[in-house]
């Protein structure tokens, strides 16, 4: 009887802990918890990529400079409250564009302007400020 037990109990704490490192390799590849706690928590959507995946920051300048009326159309949303930058700071040579908002109509209203998930080829990122 106290053999089933320990038998019983090793293999809950085994069945355990390969759920646990099945969760761990499933979110570092598809990073759901990490999407979910941003879009649902922090009102943030992030592209994820790595800064080997990024574009050079002046194919960024460059697509920002030719996209300037897309890029005041997204300002004229709630302007002062809303902006367009180009991030550069975490990874060096290589860049995205970061948008920033006050409210989550305004993310819609951003999102409804881009409508896709790169702005003109280059990885954006939604912040809530």
């Amino acid at each position: 009887m106290k053999n089933n037990l320990r038998k019983s109990i090793f293999l809950l704490v085994t069945g355990l802990l390969l759920v646990c490192a099945a969760g761990v390799i499933v979110e570092s590849q598809y990073k759901a918890l990490q999407r979910a706690y941003d879009n649902y928590v922090l009102d943030n959507r992030n592209h994820y990529l790595s800064c080997e995946e990024l574009p050079a920051k002046r194919e960024v300048e460059s697509i920002v400079e030719q996209h300037q009326d897309v890029i005041q159309q997204i300002q004229q949303i709630a302007p002062g409250f809303v902006d367009v930058e180009i991030d550069s700071s975490t990874c060096d040579g290589k860049a995205d564009i970061l948008i920033w908002y006050g409210t989550h109509q305004q993310r819609i209203a951003i999102e409804k302007i881009i409508a896709g998930d790169t702005f003109f080829g280059v990885p954006y990122q939604l912040q809530n400020r």
